[in-house]
């Protein structure tokens, strides 16, 4: 398939998951708010995941997908990928439940440390939130199995499976919300509520596990479950995984260090830059995951190939893409993240106040979306070459950046402070890659595609001055009305769309040929 085909598959499953999500965070603001209950929830949530996606989602598969294809290559059948990855799970299961048990066992400590001061002083409030985390920490070992499933169907090129697993997750959660939107308010229904989203969180793994499962059986493929050894495999696996860890989890390193400076702050912030994350996070994972999911095979049968014209021209296409939809995107929450986040957040428990602070983050956060595509269009580069040992110094410059400027902006800027150190450190981190690239001789930026994006960004600032200029007069509609309200974010999207489509055309983004290259076979 296409490098557009293939984005686009896992892009709009991934955006119905996303649309999923909207809903869950527009319920969940409503049942919990921004309140201790919620910053428990929150950090119960945040800490499963962020291992999730540390281990699992970006290093895991950035290691595994390499190896399982070479030997997908070099035997022409199954036989020995099926073996590698039987080996691979037969070591993973064992070492995912101890390190779950242990978890649960120091969870008290883990949420005590991690606890905003306000939820840290009160007893009641910190053991609900250690209960909550201990309930949900099973959805790791869940889905972190799931993820050795998920690539294998994606080395297949069975991208739609997995991109569409998450959708159970929200499902889960939105049934759980619902209910505790039926308790009405209060601190004990709130309380209730949270407990039954923990539940439904780890009962969403296990049915992500089932789901990836059955589509795996059906492509042939299964995996069985063998006696524990390190093989040769197996250990070169895992000699990837360890500095993978740091170079495809930046990212996720990063939210480590964003729950350390949370802890300083007032409750509500966990709140606050997770509701922020969601707006985010949809262009992110709709294009910056769903082009990192597709390259990386590509790149990986092109360079095991020697076909090092095809992989240049596949991560040139990629990075054009990226920013063909990021740039606007990033421009246009810019300039309008109050007002999303106004409409959509601001009911029940969840005050005007909580939503406009909201915004303010969502415009820090989104500086940096570009940068955070960019990270995941990079990496599989290194990762196709199975160098695994260099994004580990970008990311180390990145954390340093990062860290840096929270130690000097969190006291002035609060949680704010979290968004804008967080894109700089990203930023760091896209350029490090590039030029380490660039200077190996791997890649370099054609120069029709580097003045292409020139025109990407002009189109975007023109978008963002007429966003800019429109915001004030519709300013009443954002906490107006239900139709007031969407009449006034239609105003908003509509105009982003026509104002960005209008100057793409004149300066002459994007053309037939340009469909036409993005089209083409990825071989």
């Amino acid at each position: 398939m296409s490098l557009l085909k293939n984005v686009g598959t896992i892009g709009g499953l991934t955006a119905v998951s996303r649309v999923f999500g909207f809903v869950r965070d527009m319920l969940l603001a409503r049942v919990l708010g921004a309140t201790a209950m919620s910053d428990a929830w929150q950090l119960a949530f945040m800490l499963p995941n962020i291992f999730r996606r540390l281990f699992a989602e970006g290093a895991f598969a950035s290691a595994f997908v390499p190896l399982f294809n070479r030997r997908m290559k070099e035997d022409g059948d199954i036989a020995a990928a099926q073996s590698f990855a039987e080996n691979v799970l037969s070591v993973l299961l064992p070492i995912l439940i101890v390190f779950g048990g242990i978890a649960m066992m120091v969870m008290p400590w883990v949420v005590g440390y991690f606890a905003p001061d306000g939820l840290a002083e009160d007893g009641d409030s910190l053991a609900i939130a250690t209960q909550l985390a201990r309930i949900t920490f099973p959805y790791l070992i869940f889905m972190s199995l799931a993820t050795l499933v998920a690539a294998v169907l994606n080395s297949l090129s069975r991208f739609a499976a997995a991109a569409a697993a998450p959708i159970l997750l929200n499902i889960c959660l939105i049934t759980a919300l619902l209910y505790g939107l039926s308790l009405g308010g209060g601190v004990e229904a709130r309380r209730e509520a949270a407990f039954w989203m923990a539940v439904a969180l780890s009962v969403s793994g296990f049915l992500q596990l089932v789901w990836l499962g059955f589509f795996m059986h059906r492509a042939g493929f299964r995996l069985r479950l063998r006696f524990p050894r390190v093989t040769k495999g197996v250990k070169e696996l895992g000699i990837l995984v360890v500095p993978a860890i740091f170079g495809a989890g930046v990212y996720q390193i990063s939210r480590f260090v964003d729950l350390f400076f949370l802890s300083t702050l007032e409750v509500g912030s966990y709140t606050y830059l997770a509701m922020a994350d969601r707006w985010n996070q949809l262009p992110l994972g709709i294009i910056g995951i769903a082009l990192g999911t597709a390259i990386l095979p590509a790149l990986s049968r092109f360079l095991a190939r020697e076909e090092a014209d095809e992989a240049q021209r596949l991560q040139s296409n990629a990075i054009e893409l990226a920013m063909l939809l990021t740039v606007p995107a990033a421009a246009a929450l810019f300039v309008t993240g109050s007002a999303f986040t106004r409409v959509f957040f601001a009911a029940g428990e969840f005050t005007t106040e909580d939503a406009l602070i909201t915004g303010t983050v969502v415009s820090g956060l989104v500086i940096g979306l570009p940068a955070y595509v960019l990270v995941k269009v990079l990496t599989p580069n290194y990762f196709a070459r199975k160098d695994t040992r260099t994004p580990v110094y970008t990311a180390a410059a990145s954390l340093v950046v990062t860290i840096g400027l929270n130690i000097l902006l969190v006291p002035k800027l609060g949680v704010l402070a979290l968004a804008l150190a967080g894109s700089a450190g990203a930023w760091v981190n896209v350029a490090l890659l590039y030029a380490i690239l660039a200077r190996k001789d791997y890649f370099h930026l054609p120069a029709r595609i580097a003045g292409r994006i020139v025109r990407i960004a002009l189109a975007a600032l023109l978008m963002g001055v007429a966003l800019w200029f429109l915001m004030a007069p519709l300013d009443p509609w954002f906490d107006g009305s239900l139709i007031e309200r969407a009449m006034g974010i239609g105003a908003v999207t509509l105009t982003g769309l026509v104002v960005y489509g209008v100057a793409a055309f004149l300066f002459g983004v994007l053309d037939r040929d340009t469909v036409k290259r993005l089209m083409r076979r990825q071989g």
